[in-house]
């Protein structure tokens, strides 16, 4: 096992999943790629590595804490110039957190307690603004960067109280390293937040041209549009033949797995026989006896998995930033011959999710498990231990309203110990707290009614 001393930051937007219920896909798509192109280049002109871009939140690693606040600093007063010339609803605001510690490498991600700690206090962090832990204030530079401590929190599933510092806003005066007096003037609202402290480091080349949200969204789907169709033609009869393979074998499979549970249910006591079915579902625990449903479930998804569209929307995935608008128009040419219509909604529910829409996937997935597909069943169910609060509440609105029972063992799970970031709401000082935990066991109540 491999582990590095790292400092762990993570970004995301405000309000994001209601913004999204309420966008087109296309808008939506526009407002990621605008997302990304002001942010991805400044994490790297700090040093820092991109684990992750899912949606709306970035994780990056850098090896200098002081690099990390500065990226973060870097971020704020760019995205100030940014929505300056950009209308209200098109504008954005973000929260960045940092922390710092060893963390295990594996597979190109990271894992371990200073993850966790960083993706807590991003619940704590306002938009707008820089947050950090004291393992950050201690170790970074303090004649580099000003701070300000915001007070010490407990943190859900965390021993202890962590103090949490903030990058003050500009103008400076810092009499210590502590930055303990900070000195702000009147019309401050004329510069950036932060007095392009950071910004100032970073080459203008390095940034590119000015992001237009507009432009780059005509651009992208100009050139798009081209290669989609391009690359429709091209496969369409891979495509087809792909999907129908698939289709008939996950068919086959499901059939052969609902005979198999239904023996075994009628062999077993009712409530442990509804337990027991709930769990091999939610494919979340190994039931001795049951190897030979895991088999065929497997199976199932190894057949599914295998089809033109749905490669073409893990390359919508793992594409760079500047490359999955184009992915996208790629993916939804081939699941446009997607002919059987739970297949179809399922598709599009997994392009929606890769592109950061999960509302819109949610949709599509509902759709999908009224034209009685299986996999778009257990997304959904999956959706239940999303990281984001939101998203959890959305697939919980999704399980009631489809009255999945098997989503009950999920749900019971998702009562009993909530998600990271429920309570945190949009900020500090926010009277929105979304709360998982809470709307799962609503939920709950209405099965058992």
């Amino acid at each position: 096992m491999k582990t590095a001393n790292l400092a762990i930051v993570f970004t995301d937007i405000k309000g994001f999943t209601e913004r999204t219920s309420r966008q087109t896909l296309e808008e939506n798509q526009r407002l990621l790629q605008v997302h990304n192109a002001l942010l991805a280049p400044l994490f790297k002109a700090f040093g820092g590595r991109i684990i992750k871009s899912i949606g709306d939140a970035f994780l990056v690693t850098f090896e200098s804490p002081t690099q990390a606040v500065l990226s973060g600093i870097a971020i704020q007063d760019r995205l100030w110039h940014h929505n300056r010339n950009t209308p209200e609803e098109e504008q954005l605001h973000v929260r960045v957190a940092i922390n710092v510690g060893e963390v295990r490498l594996e597979a190109n991600d990271v894992f371990g307690e200073p993850v966790n700690i960083a993706a807590r206090v991003e619940g704590l962090a306002e938009a707008g603004e820089v947050y950090f832990t004291e393992a950050v204030y201690l170790a970074m530079n303090k004649a580099e960067v000003p701070s300000k401590e915001v007070g010490a929190f407990e943190l859900k599933g965390i021993p202890g109280k962590i103090r949490v510092f903030h990058v003050p806003r500009a103008p400076y005066r810092v009499e210590a390293p502590s930055a303990a007096a900070i000195a702000v003037a009147p019309g401050t609202e004329t510069m950036p937040p932060f007095g392009n402290l950071a910004l100032s480091r970073v080459p203008e080349s390095s940034l590119g041209p000015p992001v237009d949200l507009s432009a780059l969204g005509q651009r992208a789907a100009a050139g798009a549009s081209v290669l989609g169709q391009r690359a429709a033609a091209g496969a369409s009869v891979l495509g087809q033949r792909a999907a129908a393979g698939a289709s008939a074998l996950g068919q086959q499979a499901r059939s052969a797995g609902g005979s198999l549970f239904s023996r075994l249910k009628e062999g077993l006591p009712p409530d442990l026989g509804a337990r027991v079915l709930t769990r091999v579902r939610e494919r979340r625990r190994v039931v001795v006896g049951l190897g030979l449903a895991v088999m065929v479930a497997g199976v199932a998804v190894v057949a599914f998995s295998g089809g033109a569209a749905m490669r073409a929307i893990q390359a919508v995935e793992d594409a760079p930033d500047g490359e999955r608008h184009q992915r996208a128009r790629e993916a939804r040419a081939l699941i446009q011959q997607e002919k059987d219509p739970g297949r179809n909604q399922y598709l599009q529910g997994r392009l929606a999710e890769a592109t950061g829409n999960t509302g819109s996937a949610l949709d599509h997935y509902a759709r999908a498990v009224k034209a009685d597909n299986g996999d778009a069943e257990d997304r959904i169910i999956d959706l239940l231990e999303h990281p984001k609060c939101g998203v959890r509440v959305a697939a919980v609105a999704t399980v009631a309203r489809l009255k999945l029972e098997s989503a009950v063992g999920e749900l019971e799970d998702l009562a009993e110990d909530g998600g990271p970031d429920d309570e945190s709401g949009d900020g500090m000082l926010s009277f929105m707290k979304c709360n998982s935990k809470k709307v799962a066991d609503d939920a709950l109540k209405k099965f058992k009614d």
